[in-house]
């Protein structure tokens, strides 16, 4: 298929650094029916070829709004890039707002009705009056061709700055990224340095623990610098330099990381794109070892994961929304009585010994509604890991039965069977 040429820049520029401003066009994204995950993705890949991204703005399928939020993007950005609102309905109106900002009428190009009227006949349909409105652009614009898809983007270049517009869809706008815009702005402004990253995945610590440990490179680093994220039941520990290449930011990098790791040792799990289940399946993998899963409160969390990251090493899992399950697996007369770190403590070592697996694992909630003494929180989770020698136990006050708390309390179970293996 014919995408046609590069885009090209008119005119060039001496400036070795962009601003760049992301405009998200959608009703749909300002009512929360949608997450705007578009313009999370534009900024790592804008960051990562050098440019700067100060400024994020969203607005919803009104042309007035549409307008006044793009005119003062371009007043402090060199380059405008816009997600959505090219589509062939009659609220997609980022067209006219462009239009509109630059005082020019709304056209329509040629080359792309063609191309239009091309791929509708080649799937057998027909080319509808509101289809057609995908090959309208701002008068002056370049068209951008869009070969995932059937809108096309456009650039409008003048003295007032650069708008380039792009469709909603992912999967069309990353092509575009990273395919014609990237190596547009590339070129265009001369980026020579790169923002290159490393991410340290931190299991059993909490934000403010890893803050008192690593707090000093926090508060010191310039390039690179070094941040926190905290995600439930995990912290990230981010190092980004910059630097003219990938290769000369890595050796800016690598001392800090050492030192890192240094200071956090067996909390830091993985880098990257590394998540702690496909770790506990390699590990799992290389102990040749074998689990089974007793969970309630969590909602299956924990299984699920297993499922998918652990394969055939993972042999049975018990998901329980009442006692019955519990009181079958164990027997009623023996969880009569007994506190809930005891009763967590007999379902890991009754779903290892059921299952003939060489783990077993229990993650054991308390909901408020029992009301005992031993119930120091809502929703207190016992998470216990046995094998046929030793039994470990962690008590999660934070896990409840809220869908973040069931990922929390996954992530706690990880944690703490990652570190039983690396005992072993």
């Amino acid at each position: 298929m014919d995408i046609g040429t590069p885009i090209q820049p008119i005119g060039g520029s001496s400036k070795m650094s962009v601003n760049v401003e992301i405009v998200s066009i959608g009703s749909e994204l300002l009512l929360g029916q949608i997450v705007d995950t578009n313009s999370a993705w534009i900024s790592q890949r804008l960051a990562e070829n050098g440019a700067n991204v100060f400024y994020k703005s969203c607005v919803g399928d009104n042309q007035n709004r549409m307008t006044e939020v793009l005119r003062i993007a371009l007043n402090r950005a060199d380059v405008v890039i816009t997600g959505g609102g090219i589509g062939p309905t009659q609220d997609d109106l980022t067209r006219e707002a462009v239009a509109e900002v630059f005082g020019v009428d709304v056209v329509t190009d040629p080359d792309s009705l063609t191309e239009l009227h091309e791929r509708f006949q080649n799937r057998g349909f027909i080319l509808t009056k509101n289809n057609e409105r995908q090959a309208q652009i701002p008068a002056g614009a370049q068209v951008i061709r869009n070969p995932n898809g059937t809108a096309p983007a456009f650039m409008v270049e003048s003295e007032k700055g650069t708008i380039i517009s792009l469709p909603g869809v992912p999967f069309e706008m990353k092509w575009l990224i990273t395919n014609e815009i990237i190596p547009y702005l590339r070129k265009k402004y001369d980026l020579g340095e790169t923002i290159h990253y490393r991410v340290l995945k931190v299991a059993d610590l909490g934000e403010s623990a890893v803050d008192h440990e690593i707090g000093h490179l926090i508060a010191e680093s310039s390039n690179p610098t070094v941040g926190v994220l905290a995600r439930p039941g995990q912290v990230d520990v981010r190092i980004a330099a910059r630097a003219a290449t990938v290769q000369a930011a890595n050796s800016l990098i690598e001392p800090v990381e050492a030192e890192v790791r240094k200071l956090l040792g067996n909390h830091i799990f993985g880098s990257d794109e590394e998540t702690i289940e496909s770790v506990i399946g390699d590990m799992l993998r290389r102990h040749d070892a074998t689990v089974a899963v007793y969970e309630d409160l969590s909602g299956g969390a924990v299984s699920d994961s297993m499922r998918t990251s652990a394969g055939d090493r993972f042999l049975e899992a018990i998901v329980a929304n009442t006692d019955t399950p519990r009181d079958r697996l164990i027997g009623n007369d023996n969880s009569e009585g007994l506190t809930g770190e005891e009763r967590a403590i007999a379902l890991a070592n009754a779903i290892r010994e059921h299952s003939g697996a060489s783990l077993g694992i229990a993650v054991h909630g308390i909901p408020e509604a029992e009301g005992s003494a031993e119930n120091l929180a809502r929703g207190d989770t016992y998470i216990v890991i046995c094998d046929a020698n030793k039994t470990e136990m962690r008590h999660v006050r934070s896990a409840g039965s809220g869908a973040p708390d069931r990922r929390r309390a996954a992530m706690y179970t990880f944690g703490a069977l990652r570190q039983h293996l690396l005992k072993s």
